[in-house]
Order: C-alpha cells, then sequence, then structure tokens
C-alpha cells in the first residue's frame, strides 16, 4: 500500500507518517521547498517537493497512490496576513481532494481539529453531533478549519471515500513549531505564567492521535467525523500537572475574563497591529477560552476501537523534548 502524506514535517503529521511505516506501509511524503526535515529524518519513505498553496504542484506527485493522510494545516492563532491561512487550509484542502479524485485514491483520512466543534458556556462536553455554524468559529484558524472540513465532507457526499478525524489538543514531542499549546509548556518551563485564565482544553497523546488516524482508515465509516480526544482539563489543572512534572511552581493568581480580555486587546493591537510582531496573548485566543473545549471521545471507542488514556505521560514527553531541544 502506498500511502501520500501531507504535514508529515509538522507535529502531529510526523507521528502519523512513523505509525504507518512501523505497520509496513510505503510512504510518499509532500514536503514543501524550505520545511524543516527534523522530524521524518531516518524515515524511510519517498519525499515530493509540493505546497497545498500550488494545485499544480499535486496531482502528479500523487500519481500510484492508494490512499491520503491529508494532515497539513495552517495552525496558528495569530497570522499577519489571514489570506495566506485560508489559501493553505481551505484551498490547498479543495486541491488535494482533488489531486486524489484525479488519481483515484482508494481512501482518504482528513484531520481536521476539535475546533470545528460545537461548544457551550455550561463545559457540558461536545461531540460530532453538537450544533455548529460558521458564524460561531472564533478566529481565521477556525474558520478556516470548519471551511475546510466542509469540503472533506463534500467531497464524501459527492462520491469520494473520506473520513474525518479530529484531535483535540495533542501534546507530546516533536513539536517543531511549537503550536500553541506547545507554547504553553514553553511558557511555563520559562516560568511566564504568573497567573491563569479559568478555561479548559481537551488533552490527547500525540501518538495515540497518530494511532486513531490509522484506525480511521482500518475501521471508519466514509463521510463520518471521529473525536480522537484525551483527558478534559481545565487550564489550572494543566499547569499543576506541569508543576508535578518539573518541581516550577503553578500559578495561584487567576485572572477574571474582561482582565484577560483587555490584556489580549492590548496585546494584539500593539505588539500585532503597531510592532508587527507575533502577540503572546492574543485576543482571539482570549475569546476562545471563555467556553471549556471539552468533548467526548465515544463515537470514536464504539467505531475505532479509541481508547482514552492519561495525558501525563505525553506532557512528561513534550517536557523533556522542549528541553532536550533547546526551546527553554
Amino acid at each position: 500500500m502506498l500511502v501520500f502524506v501531507t504535514g508529515a514535517t509538522g507535529f502531529v503529521g510526523s507521528h502519523v507518517a512513523q505509525v504507518l511505516a512501523e505497520q509496513g506501509a510505503d510512504l510518499r511524503l509532500l514536503v514543501r521547498a524550505n520545511s524543516d526535515p527534523k522530524n521524518i529524518q531516518g524515515l524511510k519513505a519517498e519525499r515530493v517537493i509540493g505546497d497545498l498553496r500550488d494545485p499544480a504542484s499535486l496531482e502528479k506527485v500523487m500519481a500510484g497512490c492508494d490512499v491520503l493522510f491529508h494532515v497539513a494545516a495552517d495552525y496558528r492563532l495569530w497570522i499577519r496576513d489571514p489570506e495566506q491561512m485560508y489559501r493553505a487550509n481551505v484551498d490547498g484542502t479543495r486541491a488535494i481532494l482533488q489531486a486524489a479524485r484525479a488519481n483515484r485514491v482508494r481512501r482518504v483520512v482528513y484531520t481536521s481539529s476539535v475546533a470545528t466543534m460545537g461548544f457551550t458556556s455550561d463545559s457540558q462536553p461536545a461531540d460530532e453531533s453538537s450544533p455548529v455554524s460558521l458564524d460561531s468559529m472564533i478566529g481565521h484558524y477556525k474558520r478556516s478549519k470548519f471551511m475546510a472540513e466542509e469540503q472533506a465532507l463534500k467531497a464524501g457526499r459527492s462520491g469520494m471515500d473520506v473520513v474525518v478525524v479530529n484531535p483535540t489538543t495533542p501534546v507530546g514531542e516533536q513539536d517543531i513549531k511549537p503550536t500553541p499549546t506547545g507554547r504553553i509548556i514553553v511558557d511555563f518551563l520559562k516560568k511566564k505564567f504568573p497567573a491563569y485564565v479559568d478555561t479548559g482544553l481537551n488533552l490527547v497523546d500525540v501518538k495515540e492521535c497518530a494511532r486513531g488516524h490509522v484506525a480511521a482508515l482500518e475501521r471508519g465509516r466514509s463521510g463520518e467525523r471521529y473525536i480522537l480526544g484525551g483527558e478534559n482539563l481545565t487550564l489550572k489543572q494543566i499547569l499543576d500537572k506541569l508543576a508535578g512534572i518539573t518541581g516550577l511552581p503553578s500559578p495561584r493568581v487567576k485572572l477574571p475574563y474582561a482582565v484577560a480580555l483587555a490584556s489580549g486587546l492590548v496585546d494584539t493591537v500593539v505588539t500585532g497591529m503597531l510592532l508587527r510582531r507575533e502577540p503572546r496573548v492574543t485576543l482571539d485566543a482570549v475569546r476562545m477560552g471563555r467556553k471549556k473545549m471539552f468533548v467526548t471521545s465515544a463515537k470514536a471507542e464504539r467505531e475505532l476501537g479509541w481508547k482514552t488514556v492519561p495525558v501525563e505521560g505525553a506532557l512528561r514527553r513534550a517536557v523533556e523534548w522542549f528541553q532536550e531541544n533547546g526551546y527553554v
């Protein structure tokens, strides 16, 4: 089986590629010319140069492939030119699906995000059927992923065999950029977390998340979405776990939402708009945090054999990886 993987140099994609390689799949990895290959060094795979923002580069390099894992995405909570994010996430998804159709790829596993789910203010866990719309998406990342997921589901309705997975918030090693969640860990290690806000996330071990992708290939139903989640934790609980792992103190000061919102507004305007640098605290991130992003993975448990595992081991591996690779 020849498997085409996008995003293999990134965080989740590199783990997906590793699981596939361990299971004996032949791999062809789409790599941008300027991508950092660190995460795929030593991986037995064919590499082809291409870019999701360049549709002409995709169809030819996918020739002969049986399966597509489309994991690549622009995952940032602040971007100077939002149009670039829509080109990568929405237009890029449309283009890679068209290339898969042209090459008669047997099955597509599309990596969406828990960000596309419908969350409520009462912290009740969301599932794949929770009501949601584009209007409820906060920020360009969530909007672009929602629109990209619609492209994947549309392809499924038109006859392609497409399974969608919705990872929650992966943590672990190889978070090379790092992701916004990885930055929480790095900031904690740098003692830049003097206070916290009342918010919550679902954390999932990135290795388990990668195995869930392969389970979706093998067992998922076409046209369906599957949440790949782990533990529902408040931000304070996450920081307390990091404190237990590292011996560093966990912050005790809880910021009121209004104060956090004002801080995000100032940082976004001054750092982002005036100084043209990435803000440490974005307004969109604060607005997202008003609702705890808690979920249930019951559907994946029933249909994919998914198992929810404690996330502390993944947090520990993330801490060690960031320390060993010079982030701290």
